[in-house]
């Protein structure tokens, strides 16, 4: 009898966590089951292109611990639309026949894919096409559709955590609103935990378009009450409500938002309106680097044992998640094309405001 062959790559942005999920699927593939594993570097590119690696056990051996991912991985790498470099303005070619044919070559029963709202996309697109796949939700911005929570983000919550923990001895010190921005184009789940966590005076995320005169107000009456600096946690995405349709069409994309440079103008108009100096930390990618929280690592160990699981059972095109403590999983294209966004009655949401917390609305 054949011995079942499985694939695994990881795709899009890194995120710690990463390694302990292949560690997981390798090692309950191999010792439970007797399955054969590939993994294919750097994420669909390297499944485009055929580039492999046979995996066995001491590939994954000391990995718990270790951030990034030892496949590599690309970002914004679509094999619907793969354009040669340099051409970015040009379309590019459906490259998915490309993979299909691979992984036939290779014998393969089943493709995990470990990645985040893109790479599941993809996922449901290439299961349409006949492809057997179990996908694993990792992401930093815990943006995922159909799960409580995605492998990355508890790390990123703890460096944001830290952040804020530093920058509160400085920022009363010296008697300055310090601005820290964090991860969050589309949901403002870093900017939340980390804001109730680290005790952040504003917190500001996209779902809650604020009013800077109210971000301001905040400030004052934290000065009145004798707190000479405040903490301001801002998404990347965060978004201001603009004042006036002359400020509204300076903007970039005409929404009604501010995006790139929020911090900044956001930092700038503050001083303005209160005349309190302010300093802003990016934090960026110290967010997605280092070594897994404890967290992180049980939670990749719960996905990856629970995708290889789900292979042998033939539970095909579905996404390993966890609701309410338990690990489950939802259909792909039930997560494809979706985010999990902060909404305003979410309990944390309502928590941080009893907490004297503003959002800035």
């Amino acid at each position: 009898m054949k011995r079942k062959r499985i694939a695994v790559l990881t795709s899009g942005g890194d995120g710690p966590g990463l390694n302990a999920a292949i560690r997981a699927v390798v090692k309950t593939a191999i010792n439970n089951y007797g399955y054969e594993v590939i993994g294919f570097r750097d994420g669909y590119k390297g499944l485009v292109e055929n580039r492999f690696n046979k995996l066995k056990l001491p590939d994954v051996s000391g990995l718990l611990d270790k951030g990034g991912t030892i496949l590599g991985t690309t970002n914004r790498y679509d094999p619907f639309n793969v354009v040669p470099p340099g051409k970015g303005n040009e379309s590019g070619t459906d490259m998915s026949d490309r993979i299909t044919e691979n992984l036939a070559m290779h014998e393969i029963d089943c493709l995990v894919v470990i990645g985040g709202s893109a790479t599941i996309s993809y996922a449901a697109k290439l299961a349409e096409k006949g492809i057997p796949i179990v996908a694993i939700p990792k992401t930093v911005e815990n943006d995922v559709y159909g799960t409580d929570i995605t492998v990355g983000f508890m790390t990123a919550v703890n460096t944001a955590t830290e952040a804020i923990d530093k920058l509160h001895s400085t920022a009363e010190s010296n008697h300055r609103v310090m601005i820290l921005e964090v991860m969050g184009r589309i949901s403002g789940w870093i900017a939340l935990e980390s804001g109730i966590a680290g005790g952040a005076d504003v917190i500001l995320i996209p779902e809650i378009p604020y009013d800077i005169n109210k971000v301001a107000r905040a400030i004052f009456e934290r000065k009145n009450a004798g707190k000479g600096f405040s903490i301001i946690v801002a998404a990347a995405g965060a978004g201001a409500r603009l004042r006036s349709e002359a400020e509204k069409n300076s903007t970039a994309d005409n929404t009604g938002f501010y995006h790139e440079g929020e911090c900044s103008h956001l930092g700038t108009e503050l001083e303005k309106l209160t005349s309190i100096e302010h300093r802003i930390t990016v934090l960026g990618y110290l967010q997605r680097g280092g070594e897994p929280c404890p967290y992180d690592r049980i939670l990749a160990t719960r996905f990856g044992t629970s995708a290889v699981k789900m292979v042998e059972k033939g539970e095909y095109n579905r996404m390993v998640c966890i609701k309410n403590q338990q690990v489950r999983s939802v259909p792909l294209d039930e997560a494809a094309g979706k985010a999990r966004v902060v909404s305003e009655s979410e309990e944390l949401v309502r928590i941080a405001r009893d907490m004297g917390v503003s959002f800035g609305d």
